[in-house]
């Protein structure tokens, strides 16, 4: 059967694009699916140059026919590279192109051909699909809280479980652990989410302008007071207002705070008329409360109704595990910000990160990776890059001569909290700040004989 008679229907049938040029890259001919990728149609481009499409997968010498007019005469064979081309409108269009030499009987170069894919689909869904990733914050971890230790993943199931209810929150731990990410998480988990979420630092007002700042003055109520201002309060109603750094508000304020907290209703500064609020309430600090209150400074009343679910947030140290994920998050930030093309650390790098005890935890770090990133003009962070308060710094308590896995180090945590508690499972918990089921587990994991390793 000949079956060159049909080679016209074939060309004509393919979904591809599909041009035929001579050797100095002149187009002889197109199919309807080239005239549809780029908008040209076949009287446009037949006799102009190749060059008309811009093709960035292309390198034209331009010197004369064949091997002297682009790389893929020279080399020959079949190439197949991912570029761009532009349309007639101008516009890029992202392609697969194969491209293969057509030779004569005598083997004398006659043309070529080029088959071009349309992958602009493909491109705008994987860019629909990354903008998606990035508004439902599907790369940056839980709510912003990055980590996947024992240690955040049972804080991660309180937030969970807190989220829905109405109850008051007291966040626990030290500077830089992520205490207002864990705020916004449970504000954005839960039924006010499309409400308001307020904070208020409350270290940095003195009595007079926090009292201003949370319940709002009315014009003429203090000197400077030239007109009415609504306070947070009123401004998170029906939504959450965050107080952090709660330890830190003086004992007069902590009076109204606390009568606002039980009869949901504000007085602004200077007046007398009440304001109803709904407002949830969601507390920070880095302080003892318990110390404050035994020693005065710190209402009891007012711990007991903001401490009705307290969440701790644990300290850098203590989930070492997570530096790996936690720093290649900084990175890929940082790449997408300076351009700089860094892949991630340096083993020697990350050992020192892993030895250092982090008291300025998750933010000290943060800092770290973007010092280091200024630094470095490798592919790759070394220790030389990092900041020398780490690399000269003394290693973590629990390091001892030699190398000690994180396994072991959890391992060990576990084992001494059962040890000061005589086994009890519950009092573990509560001194590890996780659940009797989180340590159970733990036990399983870590292959814990509660007979022999206590």
């Amino acid at each position: 059967m000949d079956i060159s008679k049909y080679w016209k229907t074939v060309f004509e049938t393919l979904q591809d694009g599909l041009l035929i040029v001579d050797p100095e890259g002149v187009i002889l001919s197109i199919n309807p699916a080239a005239e549809k990728l780029t908008g040209y149609t076949a009287e446009e481009l037949v006799g102009k140059s190749c060059r008309i499409l811009d093709c960035t997968g292309c390198k034209i010498f331009g010197e004369g026919p064949a091997e002297r007019w682009c790389s893929l005469y020279a080399e020959g064979g079949i190439k197949v590279k991912n570029c761009m081309i532009r349309n007639k409108a101008k516009h890029a269009l992202n392609i697969v192109k194969s491209a293969s030499v057509l030779y004569d009987e005598k083997g004398k170069i006659i043309g070529a051909v080029e088959i071009l894919h349309d992958l602009s689909e493909v491109v705008r869904q994987q860019q629909e699909i990354a903008l998606l990733r990035k508004s439902c914050h599907l790369d940056d971890g839980y709510h912003g809280l990055l980590g996947e230790s024992p240690a955040m993943t049972q804080m991660f199931e309180l937030i969970d479980s807190v989220s829905p209810s109405e109850a008051p929150v007291l966040v626990l731990g030290q500077s830089g652990t992520g205490k207002e990410l864990v705020a916004r998480a449970i504000h954005e988990s839960s039924a006010r989410h499309e409400k308001p979420f307020i904070k208020v630092n409350c270290a940095a007002l003195n009595e007079n302008l926090l009292e201003s700042e949370l319940f709002g003055h009315v014009k003429g109520a203090y000197t400077g007071a030239s007109q009415a201002r609504v306070g947070r309060f009123e401004a998170a109603h029906e939504g959450t207002i965050f107080l952090d750094e709660i330890g830190d508000i003086p004992l007069s304020t902590q009076v109204k705070l606390l009568r606002v907290l039980e009869e949901k209703e504000i007085e602004r500064v200077g007046d007398q008329i009440p304001i109803p609020v709904d407002v949830r309430i969601i507390t920070a600090t880095n302080k003892n409360l318990d110390d404050l209150t035994a020693q005065g400074q710190f209402r009891e009343d007012l711990f007991f109704r903001i401490n009705v679910f307290p969440i701790s947030c644990p300290p850098l140290k203590d989930r070492l595990e997570d530096i790996p994920l936690i720093v290649q998050h900084f990175i890929d930030e940082s790449v997408l910000k300076s351009g700089k093309q860094i892949r991630g650390l340096a083993p020697d790098a990350m050992h020192k990160l892993l030895e250092y005890s982090w008291p300025g935890n998750v933010r000290e770090l943060r800092n770290a990776i973007e010092y280091a990133m200024v630094l470095c003009p490798e592919a790759w962070i070394h220790t030389k890059y990092l900041p020398p308060k780490i690399t000269n710094a003394e290693t973590l308590q629990h390091k001892v001569t030699g190398t000690v896995t994180l396994f072991q180090t959890e391992r060990e945590k576990l084992i001494n909290a059962l040890r000061r508690t005589g086994g009890n499972q519950s009092m573990a918990g509560q001194m590890l700040g996780v659940s009797r089921v989180t340590i159970w587990k733990w036990i399983k994991k870590y292959k814990i004989d509660l007979a022999e390793d206590l």
